[in-house]
């Protein structure tokens, strides 16, 4: 398994860093072949020679690997974030990978901010439509800069675009025995778009006789998110009410130092990225949670068919949460290096008492 590895920005060489260690004593416990290369793309390479995402670095990452692990992307030194969306939106939209799958799961109840939940209570699978909708970057501005200033920001849906993530929602709820598919839309203002994926949902949804469907509106969804979490098996939704969608359900869990991701193509290439940003602001402070990237590892494993190795490293983030062996934002003392070291020596452990 050959691994390109784009650590980035702020926070980004830290945690993946830690996902990298993690890697490497599972690829070791569980015999596993893995080659790692770090790509050097982000800020400090824009800011040095101008370079976003060079073609020749581009057709290595898509040709070369089987996956690539994104740390996070942002610099207030680039404040047009020109760097970060040509290399994470130029991935995600040439690679086409157009299913992004964000995980969220409750580890311990004490990282909830909801009362009487439990991990059983907050466990789903959010899937957000990745290439179309309003990141597309259509539109545009007239008059900038003066009282009648006009700015306008297209909305795209394609039938192709949304019948596709849609089956990929019905699929990974069947493989992963999930009961039911929530579709996240705005149909009552949004008309056009609206009608388009509640069609294509019903349409999709009845070929998938085993698993339940519903379609809600996504303010009440948002809503009923945190008041019920546990109703909730996998939701489907754009790419806008996704993105929101897969921040507020971290929330739920202790954060976005707990939130995965991966963006793939059934069938196609994967960029796997924590959810959380660059966060600048504690950059090289030793304070950044990597349990999102190392989850993210976990994400990389599976989705390569290493089933056994994911659940290891999964198994040791459990066992480091209850032990209280965390960051600071999960009230534990350890720094980054800390904290991935007690995950990747409990792998190590695990594998020697087997």
């Amino acid at each position: 398994m050959r691994v390109a590895l784009i650590p980035g920005d702020g926070i980004g060489p830290e945690v993946v860093a830690e996902a990298r260690r993690v890697l490497e004593r599972v690829a070791t416990a569980h015999g596993l072949e893995l080659e790692m290369e770090t790509f050097d793309l982000g800020a400090d390479r824009y800011l040095r020679t101008g370079d976003t995402l060079p073609e020749r670095d581009f057709e290595r990452l898509r040709d070369g690997f089987d996956a690539i692990l994104l740390g996070a992307l942002g610099d207030p030194r680039v404040p047009d974030n020109a760097h970060a969306r040509d290399i994470l939106l130029g991935l995600r939209f040439r690679l086409d990978l157009y299913v992004n799958l964000r995980p969220v799961r409750l580890l311990h109840p004490d990282h909830s901010p909801l009362r009487d939940v439990g991990p059983g209570d907050v466990d789903l699978l959010l899937v957000r439509e990745n290439t179309e909708g309003l990141y597309t970057g259509l539109g545009g501005t007239l008059r900038g800069g003066t009282p009648q200033e006009l700015a306008v920001e297209e909305d795209v849906n394609t039938r192709h675009g949304v019948e596709r993530v849609v089956r990929a929602a019905f699929e990974l709820a069947r493989a992963r025995g999930r009961s039911r598919v929530t579709l996240a839309d705005k149909a009552n203002a949004m008309r056009h778009a609206g009608a388009l994926w509640r069609r294509v949902f019903e349409e999709v949804g009845s070929g998938y006789g085993d698993i339940g469907r519903e379609a809600r509106y996504v303010d009440a969804l948002a809503m009923d998110l945190i008041l019920h979490p546990s109703r909730y098996d996998v939701i489907v939704a754009s790419n806008l009410f996704g993105d929101i969608l897969s921040d507020v359900a971290a929330g739920l869990v202790g954060g976005l130092g707990l939130a995965p991701s991966v963006n793939y193509a059934p069938g196609g290439g994967a960029l796997f990225e924590p959810v959380h940003g660059s966060a600048p602001d504690i950059a090289g402070t030793d304070r950044a949670n990597p349990f999102a990237a190392i989850l993210t590892a976990a994400l990389l494993l599976e989705h390569a068919g290493h089933q056994a190795a994911a659940d290891a490293v999964r198994t040791a983030i459990d066992a480091a949460v209850a032990a209280g062996e965390t960051t600071p934002d999960l009230g534990g003392r350890l720094g980054t290096r800390d904290a991935g070291e007690r995950v990747a020596d409990r792998i190590a452990s695990f594998h020697e008492s087997e």
